[in-house]
């Protein structure tokens, strides 16, 4: 199963179609084909490896804050089984 999720340009490529993106911590090689005018400090949504949609800050955030609770939820889960 593959989930898309916000991450942030840090690094642009010389190719310009690949990035070094920051999944909150966790750094990832990305493909930027689909985007236009990225740049860095930009929020993308990544999905199976390519940045697939532009957030604006605002988006950015309430996305972010959604993957945190998800990921809580997550790890209840994940300890209530153990």
């Amino acid at each position: 199963m593959c989930l898309a999720a916000p991450a942030k340009i840090l690094e642009i490529y010389e190719d310009e179609e690949r990035a070094l993106v920051d999944y909150g911590g966790i750094k990832k090689h990305a493909v930027l084909s689909f985007i236009e005018n990225p740049k860095i400090g930009d929020y993308v949504i990544i999905h199976a490896g390519y940045a697939i949609e532009k957030l604006n800050e605002k988006q950015a955030i309430e996305n972010l804050k959604a993957w945190d609770q998800f990921l809580d939820v997550v790890e209840k889960e994940k300890e209530s089984v153990e």
